[in-house]
């Protein structure tokens, strides 16, 4: 684990001491914010955050492969990921300490905007259940697709390229419920459980199921996985 540590530790300097990191912070924070008042112009506005988490959710396909093209693919065009791998350090501890610091950052992120659940809860009396159960719905949200950035940041040397082959299959599996709609029988049972957007919609209204967390954490160690033994191929070339 101190390596794990001493990997996540080296990239969360990087990310707090780069102006691309807080570029990319704002915007998140500026089009949540958008989001949070959207509907506040309503005759009789709900006091929640659906239309925030509905908003981030949209977000978090952009930023998340923006927070992660650089990890893997940077060292790659560097040539300093032999040096990496040659290193006393395992495959799944480089990429657990860059994919720790990403979620850290991450996180730090979402964490800002506790600002809107505080002006709710002075302004207004809302449920907290559903604002609970949507920020542990964003966090598994978030993770998810920080680890689809992890795997195509692995597969190529130039971040541009992992940016967008990351956005492409979180819009894939964004999408995929609609797809399910367009077929009928068990291919649209298999397509509508793929969907990252449906099995997201329930914390949103405060309903923590089981069966959406056992979602999230299998395609978060899925991708994960696959970005380890894409480097240990790597390392066998």
């Amino acid at each position: 684990m101190q390596r794990v540590q001493a990997v996540a530790w080296k990239e969360i300097q990087v990310y707090f001491s780069s102006p691309m990191a807080y570029i990319v912070g704002m915007i998140f924070l500026a089009l949540t914010g958008f989001f949070f008042v959207r509907d506040f112009g309503n005759p009789f506005p709900e006091a929640s955050l659906s239309s925030f988490y509905q908003g981030a959710t949209i977000i978090m396909i952009l930023l998340a492969p923006a927070l992660t093209m650089r990890l893997l693919a940077e060292e790659r065009k560097l040539g300093t990921v032999e040096l990496l791998l040659t290193a006393p350090v395992r495959d799944w501890e480089v990429v657990a300490g860059k994919y720790l610091a990403s979620l850290v950052f991450l996180m730090a992120m979402v964490a800002l905007t506790g600002y809107y659940v505080l002006l709710l809860f002075i302004f207004a009396s809302p449920d907290p259940g559903p604002i609970y159960a949507g920020y542990l719905g964003l966090f598994l949200y978030g993770a998810a697709a920080l680890a689809v950035g992890m795997l195509t940041s692995s597969l190529t040397n130039n971040q541009i390229v992992a940016a967008v082959v990351a956005m492409g299959i979180l819009l894939v599996l964004y999408f995929s419920d609609f797809a399910a709609a367009a077929v009928t029988g068990l291919p649209a049972t298999i397509i509508g459980e793929m969907s990252i957007k449906t099995h997201f919609d329930d914390f949103g209204l405060g309903v923590i199921d089981t069966k959406h967390i056992v979602y999230f954490v299998c395609v978060t160690a899925v991708f994960l996985f696959i970005t380890v033994r894409a480097l240990e191929a790597r390392r066998w070339r």
